[in-house]
């Protein structure tokens, strides 16, 4: 019978393009333990320098290893046509970083393509990459975007790290290239923060499996870094890190957190005790955390705290516009017009034959109308003036009002006979008529389309014309007695 075997996690780190092989000689120089590193590029000349275990240089028929010329499209193709190379070199990995300056051309569009492969072989793939500074450019800034939404969909957890906080964190006499240098340091903490809770054996070890079970399918992670020294050391690194610069939103509410506490051999159970409870108070109640605590007496009196949190919840991902499909609100004041907040468009229409009138809220009374407005009526109310309207009569007041038609009066098509209560207007606010408005019910349907024209505003009331037999003039009618 075989004696079974011992298997350690192969962890491979792969820079592509510039910044990210720029990242993974920082990570050589400073002795990241445990793992392989990969360099990838079109910049053959680039590639000579780096001190990376393999170094592969794609894209050598499309751009002669001159580089993509921060063109992503390049990069992806060269990326494309070297696959199965890529794909030799990834394989037997359980866990595979990709790192890379976004921005760019090779890495921006390379680093999709690598991680795609590497995910296809079964590795945890985790993407670590940076935002570029503002005083890049907005077109590469563009290109950033672009190159991470991509990335995004393509790793099982992707960590941007915006070069703008490094800002926050520097001295304002930092030179452009320690600026640079600062950004592969955070590319550093972030990998080493992960590799070390597997690699290195410490207080509180962990293995693979409990980093795949917060990493594997989390998305987007965000991650913070905090270093204290003297007395509490951790907890104070511990509030830097959930309070980092470098975290582009809260860590609040995640379900998954990886926390890295690093110190000498003096520290104390106490300080990592309370320094784990301030992470667990910020996240998910039912969060999955994984802890560890790793010795280095080579910190000496420092502490350093790293915590990478993901699976955020995307309860308030889109915001629903204001008074959207609300049914009591408001209407809102926009440009002069008033716009309707029940179900409808927030600008002024024109709504059930109002033209340039103010729509209202449901049960709420529209604004006056201006005098523009002649002419306009509801659908089903053609002699009922509207509720909170001021219609302006067919002619100026003070003139003679016209006489009635010989002809037997003629029914206006798409109209109805008007009661108290009916109409758009009376069903949306009905309010009690002055008694100089009230008609009586015999009659009505025939005198709809005489009554156009001859409204009459609220607060003056003029007696309603009524008509009488042919040939009979208004004047000589019999006028009711509550009318004289």
């Amino acid at each position: 019978m075989a004696a079974p075997q011992n298997y350690l996690a192969v962890i491979k780190v792969v820079g592509i393009g510039g910044g990210g092989v720029n990242a993974i000689n920082r990570m050589i120089e400073v002795g990241l333990r445990g793992v392989e590193f990969v360099a990838i590029n079109t910049d053959a000349q680039a590639l000579l320098m780096s001190d990376a275990d393999v170094k592969l240089d794609v894209g050598r028929e499309l751009t002669r290893g001159l580089g993509a010329g921060a063109n992503p499209e390049v990069g992806r193709q060269a990326a494309e046509d070297h696959a199965e190379e890529i794909e030799e070199v990834l394989k037997g990995a359980d866990m595979v970083f990709v790192t890379a300056g976004e921005g760019g051309g090779t890495g921006t569009g390379g680093a999709p393509v690598v991680a795609r492969i590497a995910r296809s072989l079964g590795a945890l793939t985790i993407g670590v990459v940076t935002r570029p500074f503002t005083f890049e450019g907005r077109r590469r800034a563009n290109s950033a975007e672009a190159g991470i939404d991509a990335l995004r969909d393509e790793v099982d957890t992707l960590i941007v790290i915006p070069n703008d906080r490094l800002l926050s964190i520097s001295d304002r006499d930092v030179s452009l290239m320690d600026s640079f240098r600062q950004a592969d340091q955070v590319l550093l903490s972030g990998v080493q923060g992960i590799t070390d809770l597997i690699t290195t054996p410490g207080l509180i070890n962990l293995d693979f499996a409990d980093v795949k079970s917060v990493m594997q399918g989390a998305g987007s992670a965000l991650m913070g870094i905090g270093s204290a020294q003297g007395e509490d050391r951790a907890i104070k690194a511990a509030e830097l890190a959930i309070a980092s610069p470098l975290l582009e939103a809260s860590i609040d509410g995640a379900h998954g957190v990886l926390l890295s506490i690093q110190g000498g051999s003096d520290l104390g159970l106490f300080e990592i005790n309370e320094a784990a409870r301030l992470v667990q108070e910020v996240a998910h109640p039912e969060a999955n955390i994984i802890f560890g605590a790793v010795i280095d007496d080579a910190l000496g009196d420092e502490a350093r705290v790293t915590v990478i949190a993901a699976g955020f919840d995307q309860v308030n991902a889109t915001s629903q516009p204001a008074s959207a499909n609300q049914g009591y609100s408001q209407s809102a004041q926009q440009q002069g017009q008033a716009s309707s907040s029940y179900g409808q468009q927030s600008q002024s229409q024109s709504g059930y034959g109002q033209q340039g009138g103010a729509q209202q809220s449901y049960g709420q009374q529209a604004a006056p109308q201006r005098s523009e407005q002649q002419g306009s009526r509801s659908i089903g109310s053609s002699a009922a003036p509207q509720q909170g309207q001021q219609p302006r009569p067919a002619q100026q007041q003070g003139q003679a009002q016209p006489r009635p038609q010989q002809s037997a009066p003629q029914q206006v098509r798409g109209t109805v006979p008007v009661t108290e209560g009916q109409g758009l207007s009376a069903w949306m606010q009905p309010s009690r008529p002055q008694q100089s408005q009230q008609v009586p019910s015999e009659g009505v349907s025939g005198h709809a389309g005489q009554a156009q024209g001859q409204r009459q505003s609220f607060g003056a009331p003029v007696p309603e014309t009524v008509e009488g037999e042919a040939g009979q003039r208004p004047d000589d009618l019999d006028v009711p007695d509550f009318l004289k």
